[in-house]
Order: C-alpha cells, then sequence, then structure tokens
C-alpha cells in the first residue's frame, strides 16, 4: 500500500465525531487520507462515487450502506473494510468475501461495556435491590439493622448462556466475586470450559440450577425464542432473567406471564420489538427492568471503537496480522 493510502468513512455521519473524537481523527489522518466531510450513507452517490474508485480503505460504523457487487466494482482498489461497531452481518454481502477484502471489526471492543452492564446488573440483581428501592420508596421506611433472607452475591449462582465475545468477557470480570458461574453453549467443549474457569452444562440444568441467567448468544434462526414458556418453567423460583444480547431470544409473551405470576424477575436492555409498544406490560410490570438499549458503547465508550479501527490500520500499514479481523466462516455461529 502507499505511505498514506485513500481511505473513506461509511457510517451514519454523526457518528464520526464521536468515535473520532479530535485526537483519534488527528492520528487517523495522519495514517491515512481521509476526508471527515464526505460521509458515504449511500454508495451511489455521484460524490462518493468517485472517491470511492480510489478508495484502499473503508472505514465503517453502525448506518453503512450495503457492500454490494455492484457497490464493490466501482471500488477497484479497495484492499479493506476495519468497522468501527460490531456486527458486520448488517452491510457485508457474499461479495465481500468472495473478492477477499480484509475485513475488521471492534466487537471485542464493544462487547466489554456490555459485560461491564451485565456484571452490574447480576451484582444488584443478587442484592435485590431493585425491589427493595420499591419497597423504600413505598413504604418511606425500613427495619434498621434487619437481615433480608434470600439477597446477597455469597455464592449466588451465575449461568451464562452463549460463549459469545460478551459471555466469555463476562467470565473474566465475574472471577474477583464469590459466584458460581456455569456457562451452556452448544459449541463450547468441556476442555474449552475448562480453559475458561467455568463448568459446561446443558441449557436445561444451567436454567434449573442458576439464580441468575443472562443470555449472550448470537441472533440466529436457531436461536429466537429459545428461552420460551418451557424453559422460563425451569428457572427456580425469585430467579432473574437478564438479556443484553437480543430481544428475539426471549419469547415476550411468555415472559410476560412468568412475569405477572411473580416466578421470576428480569432485567432487559434489548426487546422485540425494539422499542416496545407503549402498551407492552414489561414497562409496568414491577419485577420487570428495562433499559433502552444502553449496555454497549454508549457515549465516551465509542471512542474506544475508533481506537480499536486505528491499532487495526496501523497493523494493516505495517504489513502485521489483523488482530480483529473477521471471517465468513465464523459468520454463521456470531452476532
Amino acid at each position: 500500500m502507499p505511505e498514506r493510502p485513500l481511505a473513506m468513512f461509511a457510517m451514519t455521519a454523526q457518528n464520526v465525531p464521536l468515535i473520532f473524537p479530535p485526537g483519534l481523527m488527528a492520528r487517523l489522518r495522519g495514517l491515512v487520507d481521509v476526508d471527515p466531510a464526505l460521509v458515504a450513507h449511500d454508495f451511489t452517490d455521484p460524490r462518493v462515487r468517485a472517491v470511492l474508485a480510489e478508495t484502499e480503505i473503508l472505514v465503517t460504523g453502525w448506518g453503512c450502506p450495503a457492500l454490494d457487487a455492484d457497490t464493490l466494482d466501482a471500488a477497484p482498489k479497495l484492499r479493506a473494510v476495519l468497522h468501527s461497531a460490531g456486527s458486520v452481518k448488517g452491510f457485508t454481502t457474499p461479495a465481500v468475501w468472495e473478492r477477499g477484502l480484509l475485513v475488521s471489526s471492534a466487537a471485542d471492543a464493544n462487547a466489554l461495556p456490555v459485560a461491564e452492564y451485565t456484571l452490574a446488573m447480576i451484582l444488584l440483581a443478587g442484592k435485590d435491590v431493585f425491589a427493595q428501592r420499591d419497597r423504600l420508596r413505598t413504604e418511606r421506611a425500613f427495619p434498621y439493622g434487619q437481615i433480608l433472607p434470600g439477597t446477597g452475591n455469597f455464592g449466588r449462582r451465575v449461568g451464562i448462556v452463549g460463549a459469545s465475545r460478551v459471555g466469555r468477557r463476562l467470565v473474566e470480570l465475574l472471577r474477583p466475586f464469590d459466584l458460581e458461574v456455569s456457562l451452556a453453549d452448544p459449541y463450547l467443549d468441556e476442555a474449552g470450559a475448562a480453559a475458561l474457569g467455568v463448568r459446561l452444562l446443558p441449557l436445561d440444568d444451567l436454567l434449573a440450577g442458576s439464580d441468575i441467567v443472562t443470555v449472550h448468544a448470537p441472533q440466529t434462526p436457531e436461536t429466537r425464542h429459545m428461552i420460551g414458556r418451557r424453559e422460563l418453567a425451569l428457572m427456580p423460583a425469585g430467579s432473574v432473567l437478564i438479556n443484553t444480547a437480543r430481544g428475539s431470544l426471549v419469547e415476550h409473551d411468555a415472559l410476560a406471564a412468568a412475569l405477572r405470576a411473580d416466578r421470576i424477575g428480569a432485567i432487559l436492555d434489548v426487546t422485540d420489538p425494539e422499542p416496545l409498544p407503549a402498551d407492552s406490560p414489561l414497562y409496568d410490570l414491577p419485577n420487570a427492568f428495562v433499559t433502552p438499549h444502553l449496555a454497549g458503547s454508549q457515549g465516551n465508550e465509542v471512542a474506544r471503537l475508533g481506537r480499536t479501527v486505528l491499532e487495526e490500520l496501523e497493523r494493516l500499514l505495517s504489513g502485521e496480522e489483523l488482530a480483529c479481523r473477521v471471517d465468513e466462516a465464523g459468520l454463521e455461529h456470531s452476532a
């Protein structure tokens, strides 16, 4: 590649200065020739098309249009796609892989805040924080010094569904705590679980034996409604379900029924659909805690994604292997 190859942004334009604040943007422009004012949200735009003909590197992000065969025909010099977000499924097409383009993703960087959010929710759920907050708000008093049976995180059983990037990062974050952690994943074997330091269980056994179940499987046709009426019935009374993966993994009607019966609690950062309809019972059920898809990179966290792209770009330009390379074969079982 030339010393300063031509690059172009392809994402939602307002995200560019958030992902690449001034310091990171200066570093980026020191490595490649890129115009921050030209952001592709439509590859048929004549201005974009003209630059695309000479572009060697695409810096993509949320809102990137599809990289179809027509677009790639218009970009004969394109060599690499560096994605400043998680999944590349939304914009890559078979043509990307057929042409042997290098594709990198900041999915590992985006997994960290999701794992951090989940860790926080596990610890808060173990202390029964949400129910106790509501109790205090209602009663405006509490018996000082009372020990609450059934609360606490000593020996709390946590079941992780999915050895995804987030699932694995969560395992690391949970190590300092006195928790019993188990994992269910059909693509993980005993040796892999042992390397992670967790107990591998079939999904049904994990559901039946966990106080807190947290879902981190990818969204695929096979995982749609993987947590449904039957699975929810396996969870012990008083247990909590956390979902920061995708809303479609949990059957919401079945979950609402289990919550109405006051059998379990739920912490949902993702729903199906998203956002929920205004009349969804999940907004009002006292044992449902719903947040607006904020576990992933938000605010100052998105700059971590930009830094990841910069590090990958430096590797690319120095001829090193990409650390966060995505291959087509791995997409089938990933987010």
